[in-house]
């Protein structure tokens, strides 16, 4: 991608995020825009706490910033989910400090949408773990929560099922076919539109293209 072609894209995002970060003030919760990686890295190290114990789900946003492997080299007790037996790693995460998520897509007005398989990842957002900090790339944003729907259902949900080698029809025609799939990975919907709890849930909106 050309400079020029950059530096209009950037301009676009840096307005867009504003409003985005109002809506989310909101519908109490805290936005930030970063314009790199390594901005977003520094703003979220700021929000995490010395000390505090950190678990993730499938947040391929964190790991692209490198904010995963700074939690597992810095001051904090970092829960590996794949170190450790599912139950406990499970009950353990709920009981986090902190943890690490992304979206499958967000809306211009701060609503957030994600899809779960086993439903740890969008349990963990509803309630939980007492800080919930998304990394969540411009790409991902859209219109409005119908939009938000079709592109989790549609380019977040075919992608993952790829990557885990699922044997649903999504995985082989790259479009949501609304299956009931053994495989399916969109068994749990969550739509996360205003927080209870003032300083739980914190969105760091990052001037690239992250995740899925």
């Amino acid at each position: 991608m050309s400079e020029a072609i950059q530096k209009y894209i950037t301009m676009r995002n840096d307005l867009l995020a504003q409003k985005i970060i109002k809506g989310l003030q909101s519908r109490n919760m805290s936005g930030y825009y970063a314009e790199t990686k390594e901005e977003a890295l520094a703003q979220a190290l700021d929000l995490i706490d010395e000390g505090s114990s950190v678990t993730m789900g499938g947040c391929m946003s964190a790991i692209e910033i490198g904010l995963v492997d700074a939690v597992k080299e810095g001051p904090y007790t970092f829960i590996d989910r794949d170190a450790m037996d599912p139950r406990e790693a499970l009950l353990a995460g709920y009981d986090a400090d902190v943890f690490l998520a992304s979206a499958n897509a967000m809306t211009e007005d701060g609503i957030i949408v994600n899809i779960d398989g086993n439903a740890n990842r969008v349990s963990y957002i509803a309630q939980g773990p007492k800080k919930v900090l998304f990394i969540v790339g411009m790409n991902k944003v859209c219109n409005d929560v119908d939009a938000a729907m079709k592109r989790a259902r549609n380019v977040a949900a075919p992608i993952n099922a790829q990557r885990f080698g699922l044997n649903t029809p999504c995985s082989k025609t790259g479009a949501c076919a609304n299956c009931k799939s053994v495989d399916t990975i969109c068994c749990q919907f969550l739509i996360t539109r205003f927080s209870r709890h003032a300083d739980r849930i914190h969105v760091i909106l990052v001037n690239e293209n992250l995740g899925f």
